[in-house]
Parts: structure tokens; sequence; C-alpha cells
């Protein structure tokens, strides 16, 4: 369903369009096997919101995970956006955190970077943009932001 006034609508996992944008991310895995197949699922399996902008230009996937990820991470986690539209980046990640509280409400997001793959000299800029702040390093050293709901705060220590 299409909102007026809003970018992002929500397609399934395996929309052709949404498969098109994630094989132009960075980390889009085995790109050649993929196009071999017909299968064009991009999330893998779990609680997933797929969005994509009305005019396909840009595509946003959160995941809620049942426990925490290999870095130790709880939350709904941003695992793919990107945007080639004119609209901004920020103005994107502050739509689409307000469709994840709808869906999970009061809940951790979070994501990661990679600073190796983005051009930017501020890897994650967009999202620091958008309010959100830097609450750690993987081993293999992604960046981690992170934002809570407004009003909430994040757990001590």
């Amino acid at each position: 369903m299409i909102i007026p006034h809003q970018h992002w609508y929500a397609v399934h996992d395996g929309d052709p369009r949404a498969a098109t944008l994630y094989e132009r991310h960075y980390s889009c895995v085995n790109l050649k096997a993929r196009r071999r197949t017909k299968d064009k699922r991009i999330c893998g399996p779990g609680e997933k919101l797929v969005l994509l902008t009305v005019d396909c230009r840009a595509l946003f996937v959160w995941r809620k995970a049942k426990r925490p990820d290999l870095a130790d991470q709880q939350g709904v986690y941003c695992s793919i956006f990107h945007n080639e539209s004119d609209t901004l980046s920020s103005t994107l990640i502050l739509e689409a955190e307000q469709l994840a509280w709808q869906r999970w409400p009061d809940q951790r997001l979070y994501t990661y970077i990679n600073p190796a793959k983005v051009k930017s000299p501020n890897p994650g800029y967009c999202f620091k943009a958008a309010g959100w702040h830097q609450c750690g390093q993987t081993q293999g050293n992604l960046i981690i932001l992170e934002k809570y709901p407004e009003g909430s705060q994040p757990p001590p220590g």
C-alpha cells in the first residue's frame, strides 16, 4: 500500500525491483550466482520489512533476529540501505525508522557500515545526520551505529 507523501512502501522479499537495487549495494554477495537463479530474495530467514521507494530508486531492509547476532548486537537491524534517488538519505532513513518502530515498537535500531566500501570520508554520515550514534566497532572493523526510540535510553554499561 502506498501512503500519500511517504517515500516508502513495503514489498515482498524476492521483489525483482528490490533485488536489482540490492545487486548494486556493496554488501551484495555472489552476484554472478544470484543472476543465474530465479530466486531474487535478498533477506535471510526471520522477521523482515523490505521497503522500496515509490520511484524504485531506493531500498531499505529491516531484520529482527530472535537472538544477538555475531557481533552480539540486539534489536532491529538495517541490513541494506541503498539510495539512488534524489531524496536525501537522512530523510529516507528517518521515514524508514518510523515504519520499523510501527512494526517493532520500542526496539533499538542498529546497522553496520563498512568504511572500506563507502566513498565518504565520514562513513555512515547519512545515518548520523538522521540522529544515529556510533556505539562500537566489530573485530572486522565494521562501524556499528544505533538509534533508540525517542524517550528511550540505551541500557547502562
